[in-house]
């Protein structure tokens, strides 16, 4: 399979989405009386959706299409106007920024139809059917959500994400024409890895925050000693893993990298943010404890499924190996949600969790 490189205009590209990224993992440092309101975890996985979907579809348009041509440079110029727009929108007051996020995301949206119809004009075969399929279901997603704008209240929220909801399951849906035009592998990897490391970059925000806000110099040393212990774990393991261990020649739909990632960005998020929440706000023990290895959960799982697909056979996570890690999580989430344990303890249970991940994945 030929490497298709990544170009200059999509790292220029991602660097919109730094500001999304941390408005959407800001969105869950909000803690009042210790608790923070059910309303801001939905939020987030509303705020959080869009921006990956947004996202990923310019990524597969030039994963399977992109040439790097003048025309698809001012295509992505485009569109990244919306992106800037929806992600200037972005609030957890949705009413206030309800029309510009709309406008800003079904351009995005619409875009990608637009591409998915032209490059249909001149390709051919399975190539031609794929392109026709994805066009034309983006833009039905993206009517469907544009009928948003004839109601008002909640409705006009569930006609919305019921839009991106279909958008979101179009690609599934035809998985079996995607199949005959299998993603490029090592492209894709190299593109959800850039993206990783904007997730990563909010754990610095966190860290540097932190440091900030302690008042007294050991214990921000001691803070930055054992979080960024536990992010350049938790770096080690995925980019170790991506870089050696995965078969880049494999040919699929790449929908387990797709949406794997969905659940390991935000898993990655919530850590991030709970880092700042454990060490600079009252949050209620229990809860902080269950977002903490909740997230690390639900980032074990996610990147489990993604490594497990694409590595090569013999380097695979084996069960007794998996199962030790499971209930490795299991006892420490049990162990600091029953005793009085401090926010510091936790984290380093965290960051012991992560090396032993790595240890046992990148060996």
């Amino acid at each position: 399979m030929p490497h298709k490189k990544v170009n200059w205009i999509e790292l220029f590209n991602d660097l919109i989405f730094v500001a999304a990224i941390a408005t959407v993992t800001h969105t869950l440092v909000h803690v009042e009386d210790g608790h923070i309101h059910p309303d801001y975890f939905l939020k987030f996985a509303l705020i959080f959706i869009p921006i990956w979907w947004a996202w990923v579809g310019q990524t597969l348009y030039i994963n399977r299409y992109g040439e790097d041509s003048v025309k698809d440079r001012l295509w992505m110029i485009f569109q990244m106007m919306f992106v800037i727009l929806m992600t200037a929108s972005l609030s957890v007051d949705f009413d206030a920024y309800f029309l510009p996020f709309l406008i800003g995301y079904l351009g995005i949206r619409f875009i990608a139809a637009i591409q998915y119809l032209m490059i249909a004009r001149v390709e051919t075969g399975p190539r031609k059917i794929v392109a026709q399929y994805l066009g034309y279901g983006f833009l039905i997603g993206g009517l469907i959500s544009l009928g948003s704008v004839l109601f008002d209240s909640w409705f006009r929220y569930f006609v919305l994400y019921m839009g991106i909801a279909i958008d979101i399951l179009i690609p599934l849906i035809g998985r079996k024409h995607l199949k005959k035009v299998p993603i490029n592998t090592p492209h894709l990897l190299e593109r959800f890895g850039l993206l990783t490391i904007i997730l990563f970059g909010e754990f610095i925000v966190s860290i540097v925050a932190i440091v900030n806000g302690v008042d007294h110099l050991g214990k921000g040393l001691l803070v930055l000693f054992i979080s960024f212990t536990l992010v350049m774990a938790m770096w080690w393991q995925y980019f170790e893993n991506v870089e050696k261990k995965i078969d880049k020649e494999s040919e699929t739909s790449g929908q387990v990298i797709i949406y794997g990632h969905l659940v390991i960005f935000m898993a990655m998020s919530v850590i991030a943010a709970m880092i700042q929440v454990g060490f600079l706000y009252s949050l209620h023990k229990g809860l902080f404890v269950s977002l903490a290895f909740g997230a690390t959960f639900l980032y074990f799982i996610g990147t489990t499924t993604v490594f497990h697909k694409y590595r090569h056979p013999h380097t695979r996570l084996g069960m007794k190996h998996f199962f030790i890690l499971l209930g490795l999580i299991a006892s420490f989430w049990a162990v600091s949600f029953l005793l009085p344990v401090q926010e510091t303890v936790v984290f380093i249970e965290l960051a012991c969790f992560f090396i032993l991940y790595a240890f046992m994945t990148v060996k």
